[in-house]
């Protein structure tokens, strides 16, 4: 297995690349089509995916896959180290030509992410962290979790479904809008725009390895409800409830989420 130095020099310039591809697809209306299960995809993610896999494989040959659009191969779990992939986080967004999507890229090694790195392309927006070592904005700037420590004004994003419950609304939180792409929603709590943040259950590794990494190396923490930390490069890659917070709001957090799916499943 490489240093964790090299895997992240390694994602960053396969990032910027990416980025730039990516961006030649962006306003102006890719081919798109629905997957099964309904979500969709692009000429663009799967052109991102493409070369994403040639190029970081190529690098690491002994590594393991796991990508939102390339077949899961169980395999990968046999590897010590795995690249974890999303062209695009934010197809959606990304088809309305809504600047808010991310390319998310990460190593992760014994389930848990080592190096990580997020761009946003049509922001101009790049986020890198490593195990250990903090994280860290495109103008070498290090990022840092909101020291808030009530839930009141906190500044907060996730489902609508959620925030529109009395669980959520009780916590006296300054509700921001829906933010399209997972990853960067969860990136702007590591980089303290948000205070916190929320994802409904079934987000994937692909979703979260890099984010996560980023969110904890920012002097945050993004867990399930059993305040867990996700283990990634498991059998099924996917997740339930998650909240990424400092450590002073995550309890208060973890219990308006837990009673918000409760009521949201009772229709309130």
């Amino acid at each position: 297995m490489a240093s964790h130095e090299a895997d992240l020099e390694l994602l960053r310039e396969a990032a910027l690349e990416a980025g730039a591809l990516a961006m030649t697809f962006f306003r102006r209306n890719p081919g798109s089509w629905a997957k099964e299960g309904g979500s969709p995809v692009t000429e663009a993610d799967m052109a991102v995916d493409t070369f994403l896999r040639t190029r970081l494989l190529a690098a690491r040959p002994e590594y393991g896959w796991l990508s939102e659009e390339t077949r899961d191969d169980p395999a990968r779990r046999e590897r010590d180290a795995i690249f974890v992939v999303d062209p695009i986080d934010g197809t959606k967004a990304f088809i309305a030509g809504d600047d808010r999507w991310c390319i998310s890229l990460a190593v992760v090694h014994a389930g848990r992410p080592v190096a990580g790195v997020l761009h946003v392309p049509a922001r101009d927006e790049f986020y890198t962290a490593m195990r250990g070592s903090g994280a860290w904005g495109r103008r070498n700037e290090r990022l840092a979790v909101s020291a808030r420590q009530d839930t009141a004004g906190a500044a907060l994003s996730g489902p609508r479904g959620w925030l529109r419950t009395p669980a959520v609304q009780g916590l006296g939180a300054d509700i921001r809008e829906h933010v399209p792409s997972l990853a960067y929603r969860f990136v702007s709590v590591a980089a303290g725009r948000l205070d916190a943040a929320f994802a409904s259950p079934r987000a994937n590794d692909w979703d979260l390895a890099a984010v996560d990494l980023l969110v904890h190396e920012a002097g945050g923490r993004l867990t399930g409800l059993d305040a867990a930390a996700p283990r990634y490069n498991q059998e099924t890659p996917r997740h339930g409830a998650l909240v990424a917070a400092n450590d002073r709001l995550l309890p208060a957090l973890l219990a308006a989420v837990e009673e918000a799916e409760r009521q949201v499943s009772r229709g309130r």
